[in-house]
């Protein structure tokens, strides 16, 4: 068994060494969470074949538990967090995901993510769950609002998130605290329980390194590391798990020969509009042009980030890069755009911009792009959840 697999078996047997004992109820949240009233109804934790829930939408025979119980990894609700004129704990390389929504800009460590996964928060005045699966090394968001369309009989629910402990496709399955459901984070739609069929929607979140990141937003606000919990912050307890000879935790398909099983992509479209781009670990910058479902996407590549699964200090993990997707327009018109030493820039105006879609220099400076939702993950990830993707070849 390789070193990675052994570490990362002892680090999640540790979290279920936190289950409750025999007899409890495993979906009761830690005692320090403040949560909304679960509301009565069938388990999918329980048992998400029950006859008295929906039909599942996944063979829940391939639910895995990955180790822990219900919150044995701790979401994080009503999170702290600090300006980012007063962080002196992250380094330059160190990964943080960002997420911008109304003006309100707001970076999560990996370093603490890697041991929550989720948060649980409203930004922008937008309730919003940031999550992060380190075996699949994908960051999604989303809106927490579901139901109360107008004209439906659905009430509308804002839902804390929080880690079932079951794993999909080797993917996080979050579970809501109001219904019991469960909702594997890549796909971002319930698969099990009361909600099944429910999606929510994305929110844009950018992986990209703490010092670009601050020079973008040196007014933003980044997640405390004074979370309430006791975790080595700053340390992985998935070291070498990135290796690319190495196989993915607890995945029970054959994974697809088309590309190594860890190879980075980034993801676009569903379905039969799917398409990955193979990240190459490269020491420069490169924008990809694909057609999206008919819809001209823009897709920068940008390395300079430290990979947070490979070595025990993130800060020191070999080089990889952020990736950003967006919809090549702005101040009404169409843009191309090609990478140079100091970012990207169009060739239209000849404004330089950022990796998060941000004009800073030019005259389209303070213009932003609109953004695509888009995966940053794994291969083998990736391709699971749409197994009709093309490849990118560039």
């Amino acid at each position: 068994m390789a070193a990675a697999t052994v570490a990362l078996g002892l680090f999640l047997s540790s979290c279920a060494d936190q289950a409750p004992e025999e007899g409890s109820d495993q979906r009761t949240p830690s005692p320090d969470l403040e949560l909304g009233p679960f509301e009565d109804v069938p388990s999918a934790i329980d048992d998400p074949a029950a006859d008295t829930l929906p039909e599942p939408l996944i063979d829940v025979d391939r639910l895995i538990s990955g180790g822990p119980p219900p919150d044995g990894i701790p979401a994080l609700v009503d999170p702290v967090y600090e300006d980012a004129a007063d962080v002196d704990w992250l380094e330059s390389p160190e990964p943080v995901l960002a997420v911008s929504l109304n003006g309100d800009h707001r970076a999560f460590p990996v370093r603490i993510m890697v041991w929550h996964e989720i948060v649980n928060d409203t930004i922008g005045d937008v309730p919003a769950a940031v999550t992060y699966c380190p075996l699949c090394d994908s960051a999604l968001a989303f809106d927490r609002r579901v139901g109360g369309a107008d004209g439906g009989d659905e009430p509308e629910r804002v839902l804390d998130l929080g880690v079932s402990g079951l794993l999909y496709n080797s993917d996080l399955v979050m579970f809501d605290r109001q219904t019991h459901s469960l909702w594997p984070q890549i796909e971002g739609r319930a698969v099990a329980g009361t909600l099944t069929g429910t999606e929510l929607e994305r929110i844009s979140v950018t992986v990209m390194d703490w010092e670009r990141w601050h020079d973008a937003h040196p007014d933003g606000r980044v997640l405390s590391q004074d979370t309430g919990h006791d975790r080595n912050y700053g340390l992985t307890p998935y070291t070498g798990y990135d290796d690319p000879e190495s196989d993915p935790f607890l995945f029970d398909e054959d994974t697809d020969a088309r590309m190594p099983a860890k190879t980075r992509v980034v993801g676009l479209g569903a379905d039969d509009t799917a398409i990955a781009i193979p990240v190459q670990e490269t020491a420069e910058r490169d924008v990809v042009e694909v057609d999206v479902g008919g819809t001209p996407v823009t897709v920068w590549i940008e390395p300079g980030v430290a990979s947070a699964l490979d070595s025990a200090q993130i800060a020191e993990g070999r080089e990889v890069s952020a990736t950003g997707a967006f919809r090549p327009e702005a101040d009404g018109r169409n843009l191309t755009f090609e990478a140079v030493d100091d970012g990207f820039t169009d060739q239209q105006t000849g404004s330089t911009w950022n990796i998060l879609g941000e004009a800073v220099e030019g005259p389209l400076a303070g213009q932003r792009l609109p953004a695509v939702d888009h995966v940053d993950t794994f291969w083998f990830a990736w391709v699971a959840f749409s197994p009709d993707t093309e490849i990118n070849t560039r």
